[in-house]
């Protein structure tokens, strides 16, 4: 008899096009080639599509999340997702096999008459870290708070699984010895678009997220330096808009695009400067499966550096330096994106996801 694996998720995977949901969608396709998969999210109301269900998602009260998280002893983050509506469709589930999306989607599970079976965890990213890099002094306040949360969810469920090499040994040093790196890429392209027909480079992210935010504002002030020199050296932005910025010449902020193809596939590589919060770092496994050269940190990069070849440039010369290359030179771009591609389309076609997803599950 086939498993129900029932994922736990915090958004709605149709409404939202983040990144975390885009992986989220990419691990449950993965899954459900070896199970009957559905999913609980949070959503604008309450309700069912097909045989999923959706949870309204409550308003955030501040008065009444401070109580909440004073009285529980827990982080303001999983105190937040401990919606019991969330813990009854829970209860109210058949699944053998529930799997929550962020270590804080397991909260429901926790308070539900359901704890004690078999939960398995993403933890997507590791919440403290984002929290302290973004959400100021609170953020920073909440940071031990949240590890002692993720500890706890971690030590409940029967595996856990990350996005990052480095987590997941974090997770195993501090005695969760079912953590493992989750080493999941994106299927390639149909085919490659990729022309490199303009001296263009492209940044791509929601800048609502407050590393993308401070990633799109070093790159401003180094595009100068990047550009210098260079006829009709272009950069466009792309994705949600948040703190807007002067744009030095030959910047276009194009926010939100329809069409990210014809964006992209002219572009010589894409950039991504960023210094806190990898995320789960969509940006970087799209350009491989693009086959679109990078220029980025060791941040950016993580534990992708390893899967695809990809040299970290931390320091503002070395960036700057790739970056223009790439301006300059438009054969090795195309050398470049031909070699993302290739290995990306070679992992896929040997199945590497599928089995990283279907040993943490098994």
């Amino acid at each position: 008899m086939t498993r129900t694996l029932e994922f736990l998720l915090a958004k709605d995977p149709v409404l939202e096009r983040t990144g975390d949901m885009a992986m989220a969608s990419l691990v449950m396709d993965l899954a459900a080639e070896a199970y009957s998969v559905r999913y609980i999210a949070l959503s604008t109301t309450t309700g069912t599509r097909g045989e999923n269900t959706l949870v309204e998602k409550p308003r955030v009260s501040l008065a009444r999340l401070l109580f909440d998280s004073a009285r529980a002893g827990r982080s303001l983050v999983h105190s937040r997702f401990t919606v019991p509506g969330f813990a009854r469709a829970i209860e109210r589930s058949d699944a053998d096999t529930f799997v929550a999306d962020h270590s804080y989607m397991a909260e429901p599970f926790a308070a539900s008459t359901r704890v004690g079976g078999d939960l398995r965890v993403n933890s997507v990213v590791s919440e403290s870290s984002v929290w302290s890099s973004s959400h100021g002094i609170v953020g920073r306040a909440q940071k031990s708070a949240i590890e002692r949360d993720q500890l706890r969810i971690a030590r409940l469920a029967r595996s856990i699984a990350t996005y990052d090499a480095d987590e997941a040994a974090e997770y195993r040093a501090r005695g969760v010895g079912a953590a493992r790196w989750l080493d999941v890429s994106l299927e390639p392209a149909p085919r490659r678009g990729h022309t490199a027909g303009r001296p263009r480079l492209a940044f791509v992210g929601d800048r609502t997220w407050n590393p993308n935010q401070e990633g799109y504002e070093q790159l401003l002030a180094w595009w100068p330096r990047i550009a210098a020199g260079i006829p009709d050296a272009e950069l466009v932005i792309i994705g949600k808009p948040a703190k807007l910025l002067p744009l030095p010449d030959g910047v276009r902020d194009l926010g939100f695009v329809d069409d990210l193809d014809a964006a992209l596939n002219e572009s010589r590589g894409i950039l991504a400067p960023l210094r806190t919060g990898g995320g789960v770092r969509v940006k970087i496994l799209d350009a491989a499966r693009r086959g679109i050269p990078l220029v980025a940190t060791a941040t950016a990069i993580g534990s992708l550096s390893e899967m695809f070849s990809l040299e970290p440039h931390d320091t503002e010369d070395a960036f700057v330096e790739a970056a223009r290359q790439l301006l300059l030179d438009r054969d090795a771009s195309l050398r470049e994106g031909v070699r993302l591609y290739e290995q990306n389309r070679d992992r896929w076609q040997a199945r590497v996801p599928h089995a990283a997803v279907a040993e943490w599950l098994a």
